[in-house]
């Protein structure tokens, strides 16, 4: 669940056919600050944190690892 009290807030959208394979492969990664959730073609991945430099990183490890899981595909 994403934490409220959090000041930083992002969503992703990962448009995709095979969204649910992703979720799959991204779900390790499923931290308490984050949810994922897929529909027969998007992902969406919503995540906050309470400084920037964190959100930053945890989109961008997110989104090397989603990257990873569409490559393998």
């Amino acid at each position: 669940m994403v934490n409220s009290t959090d000041k930083y807030h992002g969503v992703i959208t990962i448009a995709s056919a095979n969204a649910s394979t992703i979720e799959r492969a991204l779900a390790p990664d499923n931290l308490s600050n984050m949810t994922i959730a897929s529909t027969d073609s998007a992902l969406t991945i919503t995540v906050s944190a309470p400084r920037l430099g964190t959100l930053i990183n945890t989109v961008d490890d997110l989104l090397m690892n989603a990257k990873i899981a569409c490559d393998l595909q």
